[in-house]
């Protein structure tokens, strides 16, 4: 078994890839468990939220073993699925080995400028040591008036919902984890991220700040998880 490893909050790349190596083989199954199969819903409305026509290119930044990219194949959409954990491009090029898993930082991503009709994250721009370079970089890489969607823990909106909710982030998360993870001590730091992270409107004001704009958000099972959506603009525009 892989030795324990779990990131802190200051969340330097090498110990957060190494967290995500040590949970590469049980990730998808331990996030199902978790989040009590929200986690399929949240991957549809993702989808939807992109709206790539086939054709198009569409690059999956933090795709883990590409469970969020392939909905994206299956349409008939380019999609790359990246990622700066070895262990979990390997974990997916076992499991889609027609997909194109390339490995890549988040803060310097290896493509040229206007590569990709859309860019999208799902639960990973959390991990990221430098969230405004990296919302920089996807603008960089997307064609003008191309798309981003992040999806990512938020805070929920009803208060009782939001205590329950934290309540069992620090202390049920991680016990749950303990019997299907082969690192618990990441869930550890899984619950401490979100607790950290900003809401809804405080995402919205850092993807605007990276030079995103009509950025919106939709909340997810009541705000536990919000899509973040955002244009790339135009050269020139106001």
């Amino acid at each position: 078994m892989p030795a324990m490893t779990r990131a802190d909050l200051d969340k330097a790349p090498q110990d957060v890839a190494s967290m995500f190596d040590t949970v590469a083989e049980r990730y998808d199954l331990t996030n199902d468990v978790l989040s009590a199969g929200q986690d399929r819903r949240w991957r549809k409305a993702t989808v939807a939220a992109v709206g790539a026509q086939p054709g198009q290119t569409v690059l999956d930044i933090a795709a883990g073993t590409g469970t969020s990219s392939e909905p994206f194949a299956d349409a008939g959409v380019h999609v790359v699925p990246a990622d700066f954990s070895l262990g979990m491009l390997r974990v997916g090029q076992r499991r889609r080995p027609d997909l194109a898993f390339t490995a890549a930082d988040a803060t310097r991503l290896p493509f040229a400028d206007a590569s990709f009709d859309a860019v999208t994250m799902s639960f990973g721009l959390r991990n990221v040591v430098d969230v405004e370079a990296a919302l920089r970089e996807f603008a960089r890489v997307t064609k003008p008036g191309g798309r981003l969607v992040v999806c990512e823990f938020s805070q929920p909106v009803w208060g009782p919902v939001r205590a329950a909710y934290l309540n069992y982030l620090m202390r049920a998360l991680p016990a749950i984890a303990r019997r299907t993870s082969s690192n618990p001590e990441s869930y550890v730091y899984l619950a401490e991220s979100i607790r950290a992270w900003p809401d809804q409107r405080g995402l919205a004001a850092r993807i605007t700040d990276a030079g995103w704009a009509d950025v919106q958000w939709r909340n997810l099972s009541g705000g536990i998880v919000a899509l973040h959506r955002a244009t790339r603009p135009a050269p020139g525009a106001p």
